[in-house]
């Protein structure tokens, strides 16, 4: 059965109309081992493949593919990996757990935006970017039921997207509540920065800005 009515699919096929310009991989990563929710994750990643004729899909187990998850920095399943062009190019966009819901957007303006080759973003975080030195790390913890969360999850996302030095994580918490309990996730969207700085809610890119300089000054 489909995951996707009819309606939905003419809206996302209108929007990545609008975004893609090149070919978009999406490279899906399942497990065999506690992973309760990787074969409907499956099915939704190649539905979504199947709306577009530049969406793929490389699909992958986490055991079987360790070198390649490793290529990709995966280390959890259900993880979708946003790859760009016909070199199928790493800018460190990934998603951990179901896209669903409100989460279905994140998934959408990653495909948009790694398939038209660009990136909005303001002058003062480009600045910040180009001079960046050392890698930084984002977890953004998520719910598919909070509206606020896509804001926080994609603007991540841009930023990994700008400079090879970011990767960014949209992360489905209850589907890793190890990782809430570590992270001490009370509310979301949460983002965590390199593991030592963390900012609540949907930040404006200003102040997500601020909290990057500072995870830089406490490292």
């Amino acid at each position: 059965m489909a995951l996707l009515n009819d309606k939905d699919r003419k809206i996302v096929r209108e929007q990545l109309d609008e975004g893609l310009k090149r070919p978009v991989t999406m490279a899906f990563f399942s497990s065999k081992h506690n992973c309760e929710l990787c074969d409907v994750t499956g099915e939704l990643v190649e539905e979504v493949a199947g709306i577009h004729p530049l969406l793929r899909v490389a699909t992958y187990d986490l055991e079987a593919d360790a070198a390649r998850a490793a290529e990709l920095g995966v280390d959890k399943a259900p993880a979708i990996v946003v790859l760009g062009g016909e070199e199928q190019q790493n800018y460190g966009v990934r998603f951990y757990g179901i896209p669903s819901g409100y989460e279905f957007v994140t998934l959408l303006e990653a495909l948009r935006m790694v398939g038209s080759d660009s990136v909005e973003l303001q002058p003062a975080t480009r600045t910040f970017l180009n001079e960046l030195k050392q890698p930084m790390h984002l977890q953004v913890f998520v719910t598919p039921g909070c509206p606020y969360c896509p804001r926080a999850g994609v603007l991540a996302h841009r930023l990994a997207y700008a400079s090879p030095l970011i990767t960014a994580d949209v992360i489905e918490v209850t589907e890793f509540p190890e990782l809430g309990e570590r992270y001490e996730v009370m509310g979301v969207p949460r983002t965590v920065i390199d593991d030592v700085v963390h900012i609540e809610g949907a930040a404006p890119e200003g102040m997500l800005l601020g909290k990057l300089r500072e995870a830089l000054a406490a490292a």
